[in-house]
């Protein structure tokens, strides 16, 4: 009854059938556990932002990366800015979307160490080479807070690190760079700038990270699981449909044979 399965357009469609049930599966499992990556996450930012405000120097020291489970810690810093080693980087947008610069100013820490310190958003001026319109850091000592972020890499953000920029613009936030620029040890990682808040929104702050959205992986991983759910489920239908159809088929033919044979009345 079923041995059109034996046909190489069924051998064809099972063959199919049976790579796409494991790979559905496995798209389903990978959506998960990014699902799981993302509330993880989200607890982590939600923790670290509630944590009580340490001195930077006690979670980074020079030469050290940042680990994940210290990013985005509340910290403080205390020391003067040097505004005349003060970097942009290129190519940053902020919460309108728009195109421009993150200001980077170092703080020099009363025992010589420096402590970087994104201070902010700028838009560029009309010439992208010059370096923009910046408005300039507190003088004397300040004490600042902001969230630990880990040095900027490629391969850890996507962003070519491009030579040969105008004077002053880099692509990433690094702190051996820095340190090699200003000839001083400079703490693993940077600041977010949160206070002081910058007078007249300039620079624009840097927006504290999205903890809230879980985004739509498990409704992706559902999805890929009923698909995969559905194939063996689809190959039955198809299968019966098939045999259905010949049945049929091999009916109507022996009815009109049976019709052409018979014998003619007188």
């Amino acid at each position: 009854m079923y041995r059109f399965v034996l046909t190489r357009q069924w051998v064809c469609l099972t063959l199919v059938a049976l790579v796409l049930i494991p790979v559905m599966i496995k798209l389903g499992f990978w959506q998960y556990h990014r699902h799981e990556r993302r509330v993880s996450d989200n607890r982590l930012i939600a923790a670290n932002l509630d944590a009580k405000p340490v001195p930077v120097t006690e979670l980074t020291s020079p030469g050290h990366t940042v680990p994940r489970s210290d990013y985005w810690r509340t910290v403080t810093a205390t020391g003067t800015f040097d505004a005349a080693h003060e970097v942009v980087v290129r190519m940053r947008t902020n919460s309108d979307d728009r195109v421009g610069f993150h200001v980077i100013t170092p703080l020099l820490l009363a025992d010589g160490r420096v402590a970087l310190v994104n201070r902010g958003w700028v838009a560029g001026g009309g010439d992208p080479q010059a370096y923009p319109p910046v408005p300039a850091a507190p003088t004397g000592e300040v004490t600042v807070t902001g969230r630990l972020k880990a040095d900027e890499t490629s391969g850890g953000s996507g962003i070519k690190d491009r030579s040969g920029l105008p004077d002053r613009q880099v692509m990433l936030i690094n702190s051996e760079q820095q340190a090699r620029a200003l000839g001083r040890p400079v703490l693993g990682g940077y600041l977010e700038l949160t206070d002081p808040v910058p007078g007249n929104g300039e620079p624009e702050p840097v927006g504290a990270p999205d903890h809230d959205s879980i985004g739509a992986h498990m409704a992706y991983a559902i999805q890929w699981w009923l698909f995969a759910a559905g194939v063996p489920v689809g190959w039955v239908v198809l299968l019966r449909r098939e045999q259905r159809e010949r049945a049929e088929a091999a009916a109507a033919e022996a009815a009109r044979d049976a019709g052409e044979n018979a014998p003619a009345r007188a």
